[in-house]
């Protein structure tokens, strides 16, 4: 046997396993292929836990798949991002698990944006000028609808989950498929010419749905093309775009009235989920019932209270306690206002009875008068201002009398009445 024989594969009876084909391969790419620079486009950047970065390396035509291992990527400078065009130094291997081969970086150099990104940010720029991404133009969406449209491929698994994830959600919607290309060549005039059929569909749709699973920023560039995003932004009803990929957004969801992050997502955000919503209703149900029994058990309690207030026992009883109470009322007011008045009357009757003492008609009424002279009217009250002759007033209680002094005596009254006092027997 020769030296082709023994090596495994070479023959039906010694076939080569899975295993030493990939390593065969392995070895040959590196005794082939030595470690070289490749530039190309970042694309579907992934960054788990473990530290290491996992990218597609990718120019106009193709792309390969790359990683960084940990060790590595700490040693870059730089931020890694979709859409970046790169300048990368590493070596071709062999993924075993899948069977691919991958480059394996070891340095990366930053050179720019990427074609691809490139015409996204220079369409999303001109779009947004328009105002097709404003917040302002976005409709809501119907709670409960009843018709929905679906544009995307029939055979892709968005359509089985979108549809999946309604039967289970809730019962009796109509979904209405419209099929559509949703990667490469003719993808964007197919999806726009879907969007347009679904607005001339009688009845009308309540909710129209455009989207498919994910994929690759290649794979999703039909979502970016401008047809599809000035179609999803101008149609009458109300759109979700769901293009299945979390990391990147497309101008179609910036479009779109509602986005979605996949097509089940979609599903579970245009429809409620029956069985919670039985739920809720049933707790508000429940509750409700709660509510209105202790309403009715605080009534019933509030009604045995008023039942008993005296005013409602005997209201009888309490308006002659009411009466009776007035009648109290009213005598202390009489007793309180009686004693006022007296208490009143006393210093006027004080102030009457000065009055009265000061009265010249009391003085008259004594026996006294008031001599007055006729010319000017003055008092005559002493010996020195009354002269023989003079005309005089005699002013009395009921008249006056005209007079004139015929004598003067100038003995006084007190001394008059001292000398008969003095002659009087007393005993």
């Amino acid at each position: 046997m020769g030296t082709e024989e023994a090596w495994p594969g070479c023959s039906p009876e010694e076939p080569m396993s899975i295993g030493q084909l990939h390593a065969w391969a392995q070895a040959a790419l590196r005794e082939s292929i030595p470690d070289a620079w490749v530039q190309g486009e970042i694309s579907d950047l992934s960054r788990p836990s473990s530290g290491h970065c996992y990218l597609t390396l990718k120019d106009a035509e193709h792309q390969v798949r790359a990683v960084v291992w940990r060790s590595s990527a700490a040693r870059i400078a730089f931020d890694l991002r979709d859409g970046q065009e790169v300048l990368c130094y590493g070596r071709l291997d062999i993924y075993a698990p899948r069977g691919t081969y991958q480059l394996v970086i070891q340095k990366m150099q930053p050179l720019g944006i990427g074609p691809l990104q490139l015409a996204f940010k220079q369409l999303h720029a001109k779009l947004e000028k328009e105002g097709l991404f404003a917040a302002s133009r976005k409709k809501e969406l119907p709670a409960f609808p009843r018709r929905i449209g679906l544009v995307t491929s029939p055979t892709g698994a968005a359509a089985h989950d979108f549809l999946e994830v309604l039967r289970r959600r809730w019962r009796g919607v109509h979904v209405i498929l419209i099929p559509a290309r949703v990667q490469g060549e003719g993808a964007a005039e197919e999806i726009e010419r879907g969007i347009c059929l679904a607005q001339r569909i009688q009845p009308s749709l309540d909710i129209l749905v455009v989207g498919r699973g994910g994929g690759s920023m290649e794979d999703l560039w039909c979502f970016n093309e401008e047809r599809v995003v000035r179609a999803i932004a101008a149609c009458s009803i109300p759109t979700v775009s769901a293009v299945g990929h979390e990391i990147d957004v497309t101008l179609a969801d910036l479009a779109a009235d509602v986005r979605a992050l996949t097509p089940t997502e979609a599903a579970e955000r245009i429809l409620p989920d029956a069985n919670e919503l039985m739920s809720r209703l049933v707790e508000s149900h429940h509750r409700l019932n709660r509510s209105v029994l202790r309403r009715v058990q605080e009534a019933k309690q509030h009604l045995r209270l008023l039942a008993e207030r005296p005013i409602l026992k005997d209201p009888m009883e309490q308006i002659q306690l009411r009466r009776q109470r007035v009648d109290d009322l009213q005598d202390r007011m009489e007793r309180y206002w009686s004693v006022r008045l007296e208490r009143a009357r006393s210093p006027i009757d004080r102030l009457a009875g000065q009055l009265a003492a000061l009265n010249p008609l009391e003085v008259f009424r004594r026996g006294y008068s008031v001599v007055r002279r006729q010319d000017n009217q003055q008092v005559v009250d002493t010996i020195g201002s009354a002269k023989e002759g003079m005309a005089i007033e005699v002013l009395l209680r009921d008249g006056r009398l005209m007079a004139s002094v015929d004598q003067v005596d100038a003995k006084s009254l007190l001394r008059e009445w001292n000398e008969r006092l003095s002659s009087t027997d007393l005993p």
